[in-house]
């Protein structure tokens, strides 16, 4: 097998981003705005910013991001920095970035030197050889920003392509209504947490949670959870990947949801959805299992307001093994420097420098649907010890979600995620539908995506 057959394969790889936590509406899909010039590092014009450059006489470096505060993080770089200025353009969120950032690719020009990307499509890009190693141009000098997960999520066998962003520590979030009711206490465990919904059901009460088939990345983070290690893959052996999607722990976990739903004690309704979310704000399901953006999210959705207000609590994410915990993540976004960047140093001066300065963190986490990786926003008291009004004033970082953050390990991501989540909500389907059982659907889900990696001309080990 050519190496490049792989490059060109994973030509066709890219999809939508479907994780609220980094798809957060960020205005038009095209750029408009200033036409600023300047001369950046890929020897063009810096024309159509969406920002204003104050420093002309500087180098200018490019960048693709999509986040509602991103021109006031660009503003705060440029004010503060005397070697580089960013000139700015909104392309669009997630996959409609991303098929323009594949256009360039393909074309061999065209793409900025610095594109945001969420941490599960590093590979994907990666493996085109669209992406600098940047652990050369500064790394040491920032690593201690950022946690060992936080590193883990973008880089890919020791190699970093991305400067770690917000995250996404997951959680339980209840209804306390719902709880005080039935007299429940956040469960611990995942076998207490079935005996909840079990007493909730008994006494006449709402679901207890939802299994979404359309939310692959909740399944993954919880058989992660468990023990499994779904994908190995090292770029320096570019042409073999591990693939282990039906070990016993994932065979487990999706039994496990299978069998909740099976017996009516969680719902089976696709998130993100106006039904959804009209069921969250009716209490129709006592718990929501999701990431620290989540509160972000429903308040935009209008959770939380009206007859809801106050209702919500969170408590950590159940565990299957107490004595040993395992914290996971879903979603969470990067800046990394693409391979067009003329100069990759100076480029990843500003993937290092953008969304680390004090205002803009704070910004973004007091204004934004984000959840900040620097550790400076996950140490500072204000982040730490505020009262989430989403909460009813509970101090959720402290308790919850900064112990999760710091707790995560992080994993390392497939070069072909997205067939691989497609392939796994098919058979989340099946078991929904009754047609396989967990165990079954793990099998499906293995011999799929590892006939769709030969084909591709993996070896599979």
């Amino acid at each position: 097998m050519q190496t490049r057959r792989l490059f060109a394969t994973a030509a066709m790889l890219t999809a939508a981003c479907v994780l609220a936590a980094c798809s957060s509406d960020a205005g038009s899909k095209s750029a408009a705005g200033a036409s600023d010039s300047g001369n950046d590092t890929t020897g063009n014009k810096a024309s159509n910013c969406t920002n204003t450059i104050g420093k002309k006489n500087l180098p200018v470096v490019t960048f693709w991001g999509w986040y509602p505060n991103m021109r006031l993080v660009v503003d705060n770089f440029n004010k503060q920095n005397n070697e580089v200025q960013v000139c700015w353009t909104n392309v669009g969120q997630g996959g409609d970035e991303y098929d323009k950032f594949q256009t360039a690719i393909s074309a061999g020009t065209g793409a900025p030197d610095v594109i945001m990307i969420e941490a599960d499509r590093i590979p994907t890009f990666q493996i085109q050889k669209a992406l600098v190693d940047i652990k050369k141009y500064g790394y040491d000098a920032v690593r201690d920003n950022y946690g060992p997960g936080a590193w883990k999520d973008v880089s890919i066998g020791g190699v970093v392509y991305g400067v770690p962003v917000d995250g996404g520590p997951m959680a339980m979030i209840y209804r306390k209504d719902v709880f005080d009711k039935y007299k429940i206490t956040p469960p611990k465990t995942w076998a207490e947490y079935e005996q909840a919904a079990q007493k909730v059901k008994d006494a006449g009460g709402p679901l207890f949670g939802d299994l979404g088939a359309n939310v692959p990345a909740v399944m993954m983070a919880l058989q992660i959870q468990k023990g499994a290690n779904p994908i190995t893959y090292d770029p320096a052996r570019p042409e073999s990947i591990g693939i282990a999607l039906n070990d016993q722990a994932s065979k487990d976990v999706l039994d496990y949801w299978g069998n909740l739903a099976r017996k009516g004690l969680v719902g089976t309704q696709d998130q993100f959805t106006p039904e959804y979310i009209s069921g969250v704000v009716n209490g129709k399901y006592a718990t929501y299992i999701s990431a620290a953006w989540a509160p972000g999210y429903l308040t935009g959705a209008g959770v939380g307001k009206g007859k809801d207000t106050g209702k919500f609590a969170v408590a950590p994410l159940p565990q299957w093994d107490p004595a040993n915990p395992v914290q996971v993540n879903w979603g969470g976004s990067a800046f990394s420097v693409t391979s067009q960047a003329k100069n990759p140093e100076l480029a990843a001066k500003v993937a290092y420098g953008l969304y680390a300065d004090d205002a803009s963190l704070t910004d973004g986490w007091t204004n934004q649907i984000i959840f900040p990786l620097n550790l400076k926003a996950l140490r500072d008291p204000e982040f730490v010890d505020l009262k989430v009004s989403f909460f009813d004033g509970q101090q959720a970082n402290k308790e919850v979600y900064v112990p999760a953050a710091n707790a995560y390990k992080g994993m390392t991501y497939s070069p072909f995620g997205q067939y691989y989540f497609d392939a796994l909500t098919k058979q989340i389907g099946a078991v929904i539908e009754g047609s396989v059982t967990g165990a079954q659907a793990a099998d499906r889900v293995q011999e799929d995506v590892a006939n769709y990696a030969k084909e591709q001309g993996f070896t599979v080990q």
